[in-house]
């Protein structure tokens, strides 16, 4: 979102993922195997780290998180989220935590690394970096990543357009939300705002999601971004697009892009 600070509409968009919690456990995928090996290659992440992850959703990142650390705390604001999380992640080192970052006490310099994976732009920044510089032991990072799409390829754009240009006419074209994840967004602009760590490294990860109708229609009702549209539209829009995807071979073979900002406190 353009906006990275929370406001009202944010917040209710924000709540909307534990409405849907089954489902975005089992469709959100987890992120890159070379993201995790880069955090271990700088000594971000090792058997010793003690990892407090902000927004762990349905365990996307959780599981690998704790297979290369000592300790992870999880928190998330959904009581249905942090229950599917422990399904999916049941690692003897991990702790969920039903609790929003921003309500969260910390011992000053428990952690080691602070990891937030597709949910840092949900807490405002005047309350993100202080509170996470303060939870990390000096040397500790701060791991800010997620995933981006990307152009739609044919020949898939042009019914996808048709499906935006009936049910939500001047969306199509505009910049994902998750946009803010692109070294064009604001992120590695608020590491230095916050003067609280050092250079941000960034680094990028491409890979393909292939999607069949059913699993692209799943992760549609995760989208937060959707949230703006009334209901019968927006799951009209949903139901199109899933429709293109069976008319036109049945898969949808969709770029993304997972970045991480990574970054020492000071």
């Amino acid at each position: 979102m353009s906006d990275i600070d929370a406001a009202p509409r944010q917040i209710a968009q924000k709540s909307s993922f534990d409405e849907v919690a089954q489902t975005y456990a089992a469709v959100r995928p987890g992120y890159p195997a070379a993201l995790y090996d880069d955090l271990t290659r700088l000594d971000a992440l090792n058997p010793r780290t003690r990892v407090l992850e902000v927004g762990c959703g349905g365990g996307q990142a959780t599981g690998d998180l704790a297979a290369r650390a000592g300790q992870v705390v999880a928190l998330d604001p959904g009581a249905r989220l942090i229950e599917e999380a422990g399904r999916r992640v049941s690692a003897p080192n991990v702790e969920f935590v039903v609790s929003r970052f921003e309500d969260y006490a910390p011992d000053p310099g428990a952690f080691d690394l602070v990891a937030s994976a597709q949910a840092w732009h949900w807490v405002p920044r005047q309350v993100a970096f202080p509170k996470a510089a303060e939870a990390l032991a000096p040397g500790g990072w701060l791991a800010v990543f997620g995933h981006v799409p990307l152009a739609i390829p044919p020949p898939f754009e042009a019914p996808f357009k048709a499906a935006f240009d009936r049910y939500s006419p001047g969306v199509w074209g505009m910049p994902p939300s998750q946009a803010a994840y692109l070294p064009s967004g604001p992120f590695a602009g608020m590491f230095a705002w916050s003067a609280l760590f050092g250079p941000v490294m960034h680094r990028g990860y491409p890979w393909t999601w292939n999607l069949d109708p059913e699993t692209l229609g799943a992760y549609l009702r995760t989208d937060s971004s959707y949230h703006f549209l009334p209901e019968p539209e927006r799951f009209a829009l949903f139901d199109a697009l899933s429709d293109a995807v069976a008319a036109n071979g049945g898969v949808l073979a969709a770029a993304w892009e997972t970045h991480l900002y990574l970054a020492c406190r000071l």
